[in-house]
């Protein structure tokens, strides 16, 4: 695919609001930087931080597959103007009683793009994105119950809550609970 033909694919992933646009795209090099800092630098990834995690994974998979794997995967969270890499927002499959498959999302910014109105869009575009070239019905995401700001993103993304998921999570010695989320096909998009 020539740059051209990549600039038209990624158009189609993006939603632009207030004089900004948050953009979906694939994962390049130089993003393996910032994809290093999540797996090493304590807290910045926020309450997901499960200790340090292997910093040459990151370039790995993105020499194997680019992180566009067929179960899972990863999709940088672009800002324009500023064409500032974000963070991140991955998916990877499921399959609820032998035939009915989903996704699982989730996504990571940088400090500095919280709270403004980044997150609740990337997490849309995904679900728009999954819906459109995969065949799941459902889409679901997960968040630590002290998350509130993380819900109500989900929320904005068009996630209806569902319940709370008892002793899900081991983080900071103890076992904790989360909430989860689900979009179904058929609900509407928020963009």
């Amino acid at each position: 695919m020539d740059e051209a033909e990549t600039r038209a694919t990624l158009a189609g992933i993006a939603h632009e609001a207030g004089g900004g646009t948050v953009r979906l795209r694939p994962v390049t090099e130089p993003d393996l930087a910032m994809l290093r800092r999540f797996a090493t630098e304590p807290g910045l990834i926020g309450l997901d931080w499960a200790g340090y995690r292997d910093p040459g994974a990151p370039a790995r998979r993105h020499a194997e597959d680019g992180h566009l794997g067929e179960r899972d995967g990863r999709l940088i969270v672009q800002v324009d103007p500023e064409q500032a890499a974000a963070g991140f927002v991955s998916y990877r499959s499921g399959i609820y009683g032998g035939r009915a498959p989903y996704w699982e999302i989730g996504i990571a910014l940088l400090p500095e793009w919280r709270g403004r109105g980044v997150g609740w869009r990337a997490q849309a575009l995904l679900c728009d994105y999954l819906f459109a070239h995969t065949p799941a019905q459902r889409i679901q995401a997960g968040t630590h119950a002290e998350n509130v700001a993380e819900q109500r993103s989900l929320e904005k993304a068009g996630f209806q809550f569902e319940g709370v998921v008892r002793a899900c999570e081991f983080r900071a010695g103890a076992w904790r609970d989360g909430h989860l989320y689900s979009r179904l096909r058929d609900d509407p998009s928020p963009l």
